[in-house]
């Protein structure tokens, strides 16, 4: 089969050398991809926004299967556009993809499937706000209804951040036309799980769960980002509790949405919290994580290109996926002043010494700069490895995180720190 990934981030990688393991994988493309990539595909220099460049792409290649990374081409409609050429593709289309595009929209389909979830108002004013905030008692989570790339989302202890948080969305317009309507939610507690199933109309197979990290600092400090490192699996949810979440969550909103004419072809990630009350959703994505599929996507002992054609058919087979690693843990470096700000054109040494350990490395924010590899974004690097354990898999991680340098690199150190106790305990 010929493909063509879109995107060009860690989690594209990722994609890329886990398509490569397929045996009917002929010609691989990538657009428009970036220099890990490049090992692995043909790169085409098209934006991931630019619809029809893409179809163009797509239709002069004569690919037989687009699998769309990145969220903003799936809302801007790309499927749809793809799926009208003719051409089979892995995402869903403009409508499904406001699960993403659009939180208060993600829960109007929650309350119409009985999906259990935070008690939430969406708002458009500071008057609005405050009041949401007030009635809520101030610890909220001041959410963006709209993409903002892992920035959209504040988590408040208190009233006054709260209220900071909605003016700089809603009065200063820091998200721009993502931030003009906000989602004000009520915090919950408990552990996060990362779900991620492919699915075609009602069918939904799971891929093993992850946890991943959104806080720049470690012990959850400092501010949301992108997600500075994943694992896999998640100590306590074996095989069965995965299957009861996936029955009670992505299942009836596949449901709902198809009692709404809306058929979801592609990834659904839900974003769990375990509370005292039960499993709730915290937001849902329509494709893979970044960085979780740099995580789970490695571990996989399966014809991933097989499945994902299935899936972009509408004949997707509810059989599950087996696992080759048991345990797998990524650790993201970004730049100096991420997540604010990033830099770029600052040289990145060490790659090669960081893969001679074992360790997988996913450009996620790199170029070439005159002939030598260099910073070009906030998340730079996710270095993954597998092992027996999650400690093993951690240990090899952060060995190969230490052989990469540049100049202003800043990563956790306490990435599945927590869940190695936790997985050393229960054996």
């Amino acid at each position: 089969m010929r493909v063509l990934i879109v995107g060009g981030g860690g989690r594209e990688h990722a994609l890329a050398h886990a398509l490569r393991r397929s045996p009917g994988l002929g010609e691989l493309h990538c657009a428009p991809g970036n220099p890990g990539i490049a090992s692995l595909a043909t790169c085409h220099p098209v934006g991931v926004e630019d619809v029809d460049a893409l179809v163009s792409l797509a239709s002069s290649l004569r690919v037989d299967l687009v699998v769309v990374g990145p969220e903003a081409p799936l809302v801007l409609g790309l499927a749809d556009a793809l799926r009208a050429a003719g051409i089979a593709v892995f995402g869903p289309g403009r409508d499904a993809a406001q699960l993403e595009g659009s939180k208060a929209f993600a829960k109007d389909v929650m309350a119409g499937a009985g999906v259990p979830t935070a008690a939430a108002r969406t708002v458009a004013t500071m008057t609005e706000a405050r009041a949401a905030i007030a009635a809520s008692g101030g610890r909220v989570v001041v959410k963006a209804d709209g993409l903002a790339a892992g920035k959209g989302v504040v988590v408040c202890d208190d009233a006054d951040e709260a209220e900071r948080a909605a003016a700089a969305f809603l009065v200063a317009g820091t998200l721009g036309e993502a931030g003009r309507r906000l989602v004000i939610e009520e915090r919950l507690e408990g552990p996060e799980v990362s779900l991620l199933a492919l699915c075609a109309g009602e069918v939904a197979v799971p891929l093993p769960p992850a946890q991943d990290f959104k806080r720049i600092g470690d012990g959850d400090e400092g501010p949301n980002t992108g997600g500075m490192g994943a694992y896999s699996p998640v100590p306590g949810l074996d095989e069965i509790a995965v299957r009861e979440l996936v029955d009670s969550v992505h299942v009836p909103v596949l449901r709902e949405l198809d009692r709404r004419g809306i058929h979801f072809r592609g990834c659904l990630y839900a974003g769990l919290m375990l509370t005292a009350d039960g499993p709730k959703v915290l937001e849902f994505n329509v494709r893979f994580g970044d960085p979780e599929a740099q995580a789970v996507l490695p571990r996989l002992d399966a014809d991933l290109l097989e499945r994902l054609a299935e899936a972009a058919a509408g004949s997707l087979q509810p059989r599950a996926f087996d696992t080759a690693a048991p345990a797998a843990v990524t650790v993201v470096m970004a730049s100096r002043g991420y997540p604010a700000s990033s830099e770029a054109g600052v040289p990145i040494d060490g790659v090669e010494q960081a893969a001679a350990t074992g360790a997988l490395v996913f450009h996620a924010g790199t170029a070439l700069r005159d002939g030598r590899l260099a910073t070009a974004g906030g998340r730079v690097l996710a270095v993954s490895a597998l092992g027996d354990t999650l400690a093993e898999a951690r240990e090899r991680a952060y060995a190969g995180v230490e052989r990469i340098r540049f100049d202003g690199a800043q990563h956790r150190t306490d990435i599945a720190l927590a869940a190695a106790g936790r997985e050393a305990a229960r054996a």
